[in-house]
């Protein structure tokens, strides 16, 4: 049975989202702060948290980042609620790691979605080559460790997806709606800023290697190795 935390200071809605969690067969844990939350994900390693962006305490932000920043904790995916739903908000949830965003109020039917998506991408499978290299990428996927000129570099869940993605089909120009679908695993409702802003941190966490992420303008984004 899957563990989702949910760290969200509204009382009612954490009782709601608690309750659909367990019927959709997870083991839902909770906190209403967010230095109760951080203090419970790293002592129960949940499958995926729920993370409020404000919260009493600690904000959710400040959550994320510390999460991100500790070994055991940095591959749990996040999905961040809010009620804010301001281009800006979606730019710094992703900035400091998270997974996904959804904006309050939101049916409990959408997000069960992005739940279950969330967790197959941790989940997956590795493929049968167990490293893949383009130019400097080294992509190792049965370790999801990513070597860029021979130097560790730190991705998301999410991020490491979306690369290996890219890397399995070098040259090949991929739209932005494609790769919503097969990396993040549900239809986004249209907004393919969530690819731009991945494909950005991306491309600023692989250093000079991740000049080889091609944007392809009106369409999407290609792999392309360095000549």
């Amino acid at each position: 049975m899957k563990k989702i935390l949910v760290i969200e200071d509204e009382k009612d809605l954490t009782d709601l989202l608690t309750f659909n969690l367990e019927k959709e067969g997870f083991r839902p844990l909770y906190a209403l702060t967010g230095p109760e939350g951080l203090a419970l994900a790293r002592e129960e390693l949940p499958d995926l948290i729920l993370l409020d962006l404000m919260l009493p305490g600690m904000m959710g932000t400040e959550v994320c980042t510390a999460l991100r920043r500790e070994q055991k904790t940095a591959n749990i995916p996040v999905l961040m609620l809010t009620a804010k739903g301001e281009e800006i908000d979606r730019v710094v949830g992703f900035e400091v790691g998270a997974d996904d965003y959804i904006v309050k109020p939101f049916s409990m039917r959408e997000l069960m979605l992005r739940v279950r998506a969330a967790l197959r991408r941790s989940s997956r499978e590795p493929e049968t080559v167990a490293t893949l290299q383009v130019g400097p990428l080294a992509i190792d996927l049965e370790r999801h460790q990513v070597l860029a000129d021979g130097q560790s570099v730190e991705l998301t869940s999410t991020e490491f997806k979306l690369l290996q993605y890219l890397a399995e089909r070098v040259g090949r120009v991929l739209g932005r709606e494609l790769l919503l679908q097969q990396v993040w695993g549900y239809n986004y409702v249209g907004d393919t800023r969530t690819v731009d802003t991945h494909v950005t941190r991306l491309r600023g966490k692989l250093g000079p290697a991740g000049e080889m992420i091609k944007t392809v303008r009106g369409f999407g984004y290609k792999l392309e190795e360095q000549s």
